[in-house]
């Protein structure tokens, strides 16, 4: 009896082989992904390093970004102040750490509005025709005028908030996607199973929700990235300019204005906080190429 029972459990010996085997190809695959999108891989880590020190900003800041004390005033970097202290006495690394949330905030936040308004707008360019002549005029409209003159133009009119801010930002982007989602829905109405789906009488909302909407997913996600990282830039020119967050507000655009008249002597006081913006951008831009290259099925094949 108990030979029967040592050869009806034999077959489970070589499973820890199999599955050790099975691990390894799997994280071979996964390795083999890694190397064949390094840029993807890197503004991921880049992006996540900025968003974990602004998301723990609460636990990390040494002291209040807000608080002034003359008496520490432009104090260069020691174990104290780790960035060293602003013309007012305010912490700088604290200041960055906090800023950080505020472009993080404006570039999510600008990437979804402008997304999701002209998603709808560029879908009822394609395909509701009386509607594409007056969508798109206005849209050639609106980008015959630089990004940074129309949200200029529009804080002028509206009282200074973060969500102003936004909406500055928001508008000036949202042409993009428009004319973004007008050439792809031009190029899908004409495919054959768009076709098929309005011969049975298929109704155009669920024409757009099956057929049309996935196929657009990919470029909309990469467009979406651009339109993240334009929103941290201009969210910092108009602060520096003086007429984005209010001025107590810690973001990197509002120390880098107060901070401008005193390179010469304190330089670090707008070093910290552009050297955070540079790597915010550089790593969104980075993320952009590389899901461009990771979605993009012709440039996978060719590797």
């Amino acid at each position: 009896m108990s030979e029967n029972l040592i050869s009806s459990n034999a077959p489970a010996v070589p499973a820890a082989p199999i599955l050790l085997h099975e691990a390894l190809t799997t994280s071979g695959r996964r390795w083999r992904w890694v190397r064949k999108h390094p840029t993807l891989i890197i503004g991921l880590v880049l992006l996540l390093i900025v968003a974990g020190l602004s998301i723990a900003a609460p636990w990390i800041a040494t002291h209040n970004p807000v608080t002034i004390n003359p008496l520490q005033r432009l104090k260069p970097p020691s174990a104290q102040h780790y960035f060293g202290t602003d013309a007012m006495g305010r912490d700088v690394f604290s200041r960055v750490v906090w800023g950080g949330r505020v472009s993080l905030v404006v570039a999510i936040v600008v990437a979804l509005v402008a997304s999701l308004v002209g998603v709808v707008l560029g879908l009822l360019a394609g395909f509701v025709r009386w509607a594409d002549a007056i969508i798109m005029r206005i849209m050639d409209g609106m980008m015959a005028i630089p990004d940074i003159l129309l949200a200029i133009a529009l804080m002028a009119v509206i009282r200074a908030s973060l969500t102003t801010v936004i909406i500055a930002i928001a508008i000036p982007q949202v042409p993009r996607v428009v004319r973004l989602v007008r050439s792809l829905a031009l190029t899908l109405r004409e495919q054959l199973y768009v076709e098929a789906a309005h011969a049975i009488g298929t109704r155009l909302p669920v024409i757009l929700r099956r057929h049309v909407l996935p196929n657009m997913v990919t470029p909309l996600v990469v467009q979406a990235t651009f339109i993240a990282a334009t929103a941290v830039l201009t969210e910092a020119v108009l602060s520096f300019l003086g007429v984005g967050v209010p001025a107590q507000v810690p973001s990197w655009g509002n120390m880098m204005a107060d901070a401008r008249n005193y390179v010469a002597v304190a330089f670090y006081t707008i070093l910290y906080p552009g050297i955070l913006l540079a790597i915010t951008v550089l790593a969104i831009n980075l993320m952009g190429d590389g899901l461009r290259d990771a979605l993009d099925p012709r440039l996978t094949n060719q590797r």
